[in-house]
This record gives C-alpha cells, structure tokens and sequence, in this order.
C-alpha cells in the first residue's frame, strides 16, 4: 500500500523532509518547485512507512487505500507525475535507502554571534514562516506586529470553511505565539500608531509580511453598482473579518456571476451553492451563515476570459468541485473553442478533468428551481454591468463564435463577484512598486532602506498558496541574516521595552499573547457550545472586550 497526496497540499514540503526514501517531488531544490500545483509520491518508490502523513500541516496525505470516492483521482494524479521516469536505485553498499546529498546548514552563524530582535509585520503565513525560521535557527527575539487585534491572516480569514484541513497549519504557527523569545503587539498598524522609522529604531530588523489586501477592478462601466463586489470582500464576509459588514451580501436573486477562474473563483463558488447544514459544521461566520441559508441562489456562472486549457485554477482544486454533493458542474458550450479544447485534452491537462461534464447553454435568464449548479463559462469577458433599482440586475458578457466576434448577451444577475486577482498596498514608508504591486527587493532585501526586508505576496506578488512562503521565507530570513553577519544592519537606538511603552503609548487596546489565548478560548468554547470547530468574534469591539476579560481574569487568579 502506497500513500498519495492530495488537494489541500500546501507546497509546504515538511513531508519532503521526512521521507526516507525521497519519493516525493518536486523538492525545493528542484527546479520545478513552485510551478507544479502539488507535490506527488511516487508510487513505485513509496514503502508504507507514514512518516509524510504525519507530518503533513494539512492532512493531505492518505494511504491510497484508504481514499474516498471523490479522492481517488489523486492516486492517478500522483503516478501520472512519474511516468516515464526512471524509478529510484536503493544503495546496496550502505544502510540507507537512497543517495542523500551533502549535508547543507544554510543558518550557520557565527559562535559569537549575539541575538537579533526582528520585528514581523503581519500574522499570515508569509510573516509566521518567516518567525518560525528566526526562531528554529537562530538566538533571535521577534516582535509579532498585526494591524488586526488577532493573529492568523490569511489563514484564518482566506481559507474557506469547509477546507477545515487547509486551516490546520494555522496550529503550527500558533505554538509560536507564546513563544518566550516573540512578544505580540496585534492592533497595531504601521503608518497609523507608529511608523516604519520608529520601529527600525527600535528593532535590529524589520519583515513585512503584509500580504496583498484589495482587489483588481474590472475597468467597465457599472461596476460601482451596489451588488458589484469584490471576491476579496465576499471571502472576508463569510470569514468573519471584523473590517467586513455583517450584513452586506444580498443573496435574493438565485444567479450569481464570479468574474475570474482561478481557486478563489472557485471557492466562491462552492460557497454560493453549498449546502448550508454542511457549512454549519464549519467555522464559517455566524452572519454568512444565517444569509446563505435563506439564500435563493441557485446557479453561479464562474466567467474565464481565455479557454479551459488556460484556466488559472489548480487540477486538485477543479476535481473537487465535481464532488460537491446536491450542485452539479457544467460547462457553457457557447463558444466552439471551448469544446474542442476540451475533446482534445490529455488525461493529465487542466481542460482534460472537464470531459464528462454535462455541457449547457446558460441562458439569459435565471435558472428557476432544480438543482443548484456551477456553470463554468470560457472565452468570456463582462462588458458592461447593468444595474435596476438601486442594484445589479443583469451582466453583458461576450458571446461568441469562435472568431472572437460573436456579439454579446446579457445574463440576469442580482449579484456579481470579481476574482480577478489580488493587489498589494503601499507601506508608508517603503517603496512601492505601483505596476505589480509590490515592495522594490533583492532576495527579500528592500531596495534603499536598510535593515528592511518583505516576505509573502508583498514581495512577489500574489501568487502561491500558503506552503510557497515558506521557501520565500526562507530566502528572505538568509538575506537578512547574511546582512547582519557582514554587519549591514542599522544599530537599533532603542530596546524592546521603549518599544512596549511606544506601542501602547499610541494606541491602548494592545492585544498581547495572552489576550490572543482568551480569544482562541472564547471561540472554541462558543464553538462547543453549537457543534462547530469555533464560532469566531466578529468585530473589533468583541476581540477586544474578550481578550481584556480574559487578561484581566488572568490577573485577578
């Protein structure tokens, strides 16, 4: 029996680590790390040992045997990677099962070298690799700064629901929240309480970790039309982010059109149609729950501009949504090219797990009744969003021939979400590069301003899920630890406690490590309480009041 990999792969690559026989590829010393969509365990190589499942962040790694119905295409997906490649040789002259490379030990650091204090601006993924490594590898105290009163980022508030395992590397970052080397100031925004010099000042280093937080636009006429929003705010909607309005997603017309078919479309998507009692197991918000069960929605159009072969969501991820229970995918045949890619597509190709989806024509207008369903729709762009009473009423979109000249059509819509892609912001104080949407860097380094570095999809652009920062991270960590062996780095003017009276000087409902716990308590006893993982907080005012209770019920212990 052999262990597979499968759709919440991270790219983390701890399995990769751990394997004793280097069965699973692409490495992060292989080129192709970073492009694939997963990683894959060869079959032919694998000896049942299970050490990768262990280790996996985000139980995405099963015995093959045991895979469900919807899962067993992985196995396929995992052995189709190593087709035509030569399996592995086991040595025959030593005990080990393969050949091992040299011994590399990238944070090795001078015997006298004496501990840093970093500060990591931002709490996701991107900004926890970044603390994990300063903290595994080095004698380094790091300051953990959010502008959010609670940790998490883009796990807590990106990840769908009902992607419970994806959410679970959220666990291997929280055991380094009270950590005694990190100290966490969560409420403070840089540019706002304090600003990019006054926390150089105070610390050896400064990483951002800020991610990319808006959206890209449209660029057509109508899309300020109330009921016109942004996948990034519809995914905040039903996470539960406190910037996110409780009530701000009308669901009464039964279609809905997402703009864009990459993973996050997709996740929309799944979201629109799914079945409400299911998500009530998840720790999906409270409001988005209460509105997605009187919802009449009953069909979601998930528009691309180019073919299916083209698509920018992963194979694993599309597999998924065939499996859906109660909504059925289809794909709108309006344009001949799209057919015709898909017939023609191999087994292994984007466009090839579309055979065998009923194909429709999505009509003008909305769907009455039936089944919920998915309707993925290639070769097609909005022109215009037009809008009725004070809301989106229906989506003019190309409608074509082949030639790329077929006229348009109009589909109704009470509601349209763009998934286009995400941008990221200007930090006062860095520079910023406007066309990509990024900070100017050198392996992480940022361009004029020494003892600043950038981690995450601020430096590279948003792109790669959330394992990818971890080899970003540590890059960006080797950058800062190189400049600070070759003594590159500013001298701080002040300590760690001029920065605690600063912080809390400039903004007084500081939560700390231990107002963090209280809210992690108070969730998951809320959660017990109703059957569900947690039921998170919901506004600021909440996270604050629950992490003071519970410092102050601390104190008075």
């Amino acid at each position: 029996m052999t262990y597979a990999i499968t759709q919440t792969c991270c790219n983390d690559a701890t399995c990769v680590a751990v394997c004793p026989v280097n069965c699973i590829h692409p490495t992060p010393e292989e080129r192709a790390f970073g492009s694939t969509e997963m990683l894959h365990i060869d079959p032919r190589a694998c000896i049942d040992c299970g050490a990768c499942a262990d280790a996996c962040p985000v139980d995405a790694i099963f015995p093959v045997d045991s895979l469900s119905a919807g899962q067993r295409e992985y196995a396929d997906i995992n052995a189709a990677y190593y087709e035509g490649a030569e399996p592995l040789a086991a040595e025959v002259d030593g005990p080990n099962f393969h050949a091992w490379g040299e011994p590399v030990f990238e944070r090795s650091l001078p015997s006298d070298f004496g501990p840093l204090r970093v500060a990591v601006v931002g709490t996701g993924p991107a900004g926890m690799y970044a603390a994990q490594d300063l903290l595994l590898h080095t004698a380094a105290e790091v300051t953990l700064i959010d502008r959010l009163p609670v940790a998490g980022g883009l796990v807590r508030y990106g990840v769908a629901p009902d992607h419970p395992a994806t959410k679970k590397v959220g666990d291997t970052f929280s055991r380094f929240h009270s950590h005694p080397r990190v100290r966490m100031h969560l409420g403070i925004e840089v540019g706002r309480d304090v600003t990019a010099e006054e926390l150089s000042a105070h610390h050896d280093a400064v990483v951002y970790a800020v991610g990319a937080s808006t959206d890209r636009r449209l660029g057509v006429p109508g899309e300020e039309t109330p009921g016109c929003l942004s996948a990034t705010a519809f995914v905040a909607w039903y996470n539960a982010h406190p910037e996110a309005v409780a009530q701000g997603v009308d669901l009464s017309a039964e279609r809905v059109v997402v703009v864009g078919n990459g993973n996050v479309a997709l996740d929309v998507a799944r979201i629109l149609v799914a079945d409400p009692e299911a998500l009530a197991a998840t720790d999906i918000a409270a409001h988005a729950l209460d509105a997605l069960r009187a919802s009449r929605v009953r069909e979601v159009v998930v528009l691309g501009r180019r073919g299916p072969g083209d698509a920018a969501y992963t194979r694993s991820e599309l597999l998924a949504l065939k499996h859906v229970p109660g909504v059925e995918l289809v794909v709108d045949d309006h344009d001949p090219r799209t057919a015709a890619a898909i017939d023609a597509a191999g087994a292994g190709d984007r466009a090839g797990v579309l055979k065998g989806l009923g194909r429709v024509r999505t009509d003008a207008a909305s769907p009455t009744g039936g089944e919920r369903r998915i309707v993925l729709r290639f070769h097609s762009e909005v022109v215009e969003i037009l809008g009725e009473g004070g809301g989106v009423h229906s989506v003019r979109v190309t409608d074509g021939g082949g030639d790329g000249d077929g006229g348009t059509a109009d589909l109704s819509a009470g509601l349209l979400l763009r998934a286009i892609g995400y941008r990221g912001l200007p930090v006062p104080g860095l520079p910023f590069d406007d066309s990509s949407g990024t900070v100017p860097h050198e392996g992480g380094r940022v361009a004029g301003v020494p003892g600043s570095y950038v981690v995450g999809w601020i430096k590279r652009g948003p792109s790669g899920g959330i394992g990818a920062n971890r080899t970003c991270a540590a890059e960006t960590v080797g950058t800062l630890l190189a400049d600070a062996v070759a003594g590159e780095l500013p001298a701080p003017t002040g300590d760690a406690k001029a920065f605690r009276r600063l912080a809390r000087q400039r903004n007084r409902r500081v939560v700390d490590a231990r107002g963090l716990a209280a809210i992690d308590r108070a969730e998951r006893d809320r959660g017990r309480r109703d059957g569900r993982p947690r039921v998170k907080l919901a506004t600021v005012e909440e996270l604050l009041a629950t992490a003071r209770s519970g410092r102050l019920l601390r104190l008075t212990r």
